[in-house]
Order: C-alpha cells, then sequence, then structure tokens
C-alpha cells in the first residue's frame, strides 16, 4: 500500500542494512564493524564536549575536524568537507555533480547504495559487469559518461586497483567528476588523496566507520578542488546545514590526531585477515584478495545461502545477496582472532 507516497518513491527498492540483531547475542561479521573500542582519546574528546554548549547548534563547517583531517592529509582545509557518515557524503555527492540526462557508471557488483542513489535522485546509470576474476573493469568505466563511482577498494569483493588505474579514469574521463569511494582504503590500499592537486575532478570520500572504529559516531568526509567542495556545501547548506552534531565533531577529530592507536588497530585487523585467508582457503575456500577489513569467500560443495544460515544457527552473522553473479559468496566481515577461530571451527562442522 503506497497512498500518499510521491512518485518519484513507488518504484525503489532501498538499500538493505546489515542485520542488527536485538533477541540474541551473535558474533557480528557481517556489518564491516571495527572489533576493537575506539581510542579512549576519543571517549574524552565526547566527554568534554558533552557540557552546556548540547543547548546550541554544532559548528556547521566542522572547523576544528576539518583541520584535523587537512593537516593529516596534507591539504588546505577549503578542500575537506565532513558530513554524518560517508553515506551522506556520497548521497550529497551524487546531487552535486551528476545530470539525468546523462548516465553514471559503476561495476555491476559494487556497493548496493550507488544504483539506490541513482534511482532516488532520477539519475541514468549504466553497470559495468565485472572482468571474469571479479576486480574491476577499469576500461569500461573510461569515457562517455556524465560521471564515474568507483569503490577502491571494492565492496563486496574487497580488490583494489591501483592509482594508475584511477589516473586512467580521471584522464579518461576529464569533464565529469570521477568519485572514488575509499572507505576501507585504510586496510592496505593505495589513497588517491595525493591525486587531488593534479586533478580537478577527483572526489575522494573517506569514513570514520571502519579504521577508526566509529560507525556509532556517523562521521565521513570527502576530499577534492575546492570547486568540489563548494559544490558539496551548496547541497548539504540546501537540505540541512547541520550535519555533524558537536559529539561527533569531537570524536572524530580525536580519532583522526591518535595516529599510533589507528595504525595499531589496522595492523591488528589486517594480520587477522591474513590468517584467515590463509586458513580458509586450506579448507577449500576460494577467497578472493582482500585490501579490506572482510573477506570475499565460496565453497565449491556449499552455496552461499546454506552456509549463511548454518552460520547463524550457529550464531554467526555474515552477509549475502540474492545476485546471480555472487550468490554463491559470503562476505565475512574480519572481527577479533577469538571470533574469527570460532567461525572457522563453525565453518569446519558445516563443510
Amino acid at each position: 500500500m503506497n497512498q500518499y507516497w510521491s512518485r518519484r518513491i513507488q518504484n525503489i527498492v532501498p538499500y538493505t542494512p546489515g542485520e542488527q540483531p536485538k533477541e540474541r547475542k551473535f558474533i557480528k561479521l557481517n556489518t564491516n564493524e571495527c572489533p576493537y573500542p575506539p581510542s579512549h582519546k576519543v571517549i574524552e574528546a565526547i566527554r568534554a564536549a558533552a557540557g552546556d554548549t548540547l543547548r546550541l547548534y554544532p559548528d556547521p563547517e566542522c572547523t576544528e575536524l576539518r583541520a584535523a583531517i587537512a593537516k593529516r592529509e596534507g591539504l588546505d582545509m577549503g578542500q575537506v568537507f565532513c558530513g554524518n557518515g560517508s553515506d551522506e557524503i556520497l548521497a550529497f555527492a551524487f546531487q552535486a555533480f551528476f545530470d539525468s540526462d546523462r548516465e553514471v557508471v559503476f561495476p555491476k557488483i559494487t556497493y548496493s547504495f550507488y544504483p539506490v542513489y541513482t534511482d532516488f535522485f532520477g539519475l541514468k546509470r549504466r553497470e559495468v559487469p565485472m572482468n571474469p576474476d571479479f576486480s574491476d573493469p577499469i576500461d569500461l568505466l573510461c569515457g562517455k559518461n556524465g560521471g564515474v563511482v568507483l569503490a577502491n577498494p571494492n565492496a563486496p569483493t574487497g580488490i583494489a586497483v591501483g592509482l594508475g588505474a584511477v589516473e586512467k579514469l580521471l584522464n579518461a574521463n576529464p569533464d565529469v567528476v570521477v568519485i572514488v569511494d575509499e572507505a576501507y582504503i585504510d586496510f592496505g590500499a593505495d589513497s588517491a588523496v595525493k591525486l587531488i592537486d593534479h586533478y580537478p575532478n577527483l572526489l575522494v570520500v573517506q569514513t570514520a566507520s571502519k579504521s577508526r572504529a566509529l560507525a556509532g559516531l556517523r562521521v565521513g568526509w570527502a576530499m577534492g578542488n575546492e570547486n568540489l567542495i563548494s559544490a558539496m556545501r551548496c547541497v548539504r547548506d540546501s537540505i540541512n546545514s547541520y550535519t555533524v552534531d558537536r559529539l561527533a565533531q569531537a570524536g572524530a577529530a580525536a580519532a583522526i590526531e591518535d595516529e599510533e592507536y589507528f595504525q595499531s588497530i589496522r595492523r591488528r585487523i589486517m594480520d587477522t585477515r591474513i590468517w584467515a585467508e590463509k586458513t580458509l582457503k586450506g579448507k577449500g575456500f576460494t577467497v578472493l584478495s582482500s585490501q579490506t577489513n572482510f573477506v570475499f569467500v565460496s565453497h565449491p560443495k556449499h552455496t552461499g545461502r546454506e552456509l549463511l544460515d548454518g552460520l547463524r544457527n550457529k550464531g554467526i552473522l555474515v552477509r549475502w545477496w540474492d545476485k546471480p553473479e555472487i550468490r554463491d559468496w559470503l562476505r565475512i566481515s574480519i572481527g577479533t582472532d577469538e571470533e574469527m577461530e570460532a567461525l572457522v571451527k563453525a565453518l569446519d562442522e558445516l563443510i
């Protein structure tokens, strides 16, 4: 029943977030959350910000947070834009840079919010088939489009491309914006931030949710030419000028500044990922090469749905998509060493 719904949303299939169970305790390896707590400096900063100033609106320009990001990345503050999670950043970017009469292009197997945004904002899209090994079809994203979106590393495959491939996209699409979504960049891939001063059509999007253990704060940011950042501000201020609350700004700035803690947990996650890849391959799984905080796996004798349901019955959540190309694959977030050992034990019993 969709009485009173606008025609624009009547046929939209919204994004489906990973399950967040409340009825029982699970080992959650389904939403790529960090298995470790945030830096203690984040908690201290949030507590310090939780005073009588909460009666006031937060800084709409996120000055302290943008300064921390700019300093770390070697950028000017005018090249940084902050928002309520990278999903909001991407939504603003789709509105800021893409027009309804030109196709937005992205790989067919990628972050499933991209087609939702094109539908919601009334945009045309072309989803480009993956290479046989699930790597990104870079050549097919070059030219004759109204904009490019590339998750690097890709989700759910975990595969990254090098900066040479990113530059190829930028050079082949000089008149449109190329968005590089780097939600997982801190787990082994090379960031395109260093290309920003050379390419005025590059927008890099990152998040505090994964490598900085702040999924609950909802903070993301975009980095690019000041002209692109001005367009993002135009969209934001036409919808909601106060997108990042006072506590989130304080906590995220503290996380950005605590480089030692950031490095320690990302290395810990990558070490566990390498162990998980080796162990699962040894048990007969196909495991794609990952540069993220998850692995993408399949087994020759069991369907993805069988393994998904079997793991859930054993108290472990992973992610599965009912899409023909990846129906027999599971995306498994990297948990603690103990959680990953429990996963392997459960899979042993299932296979």
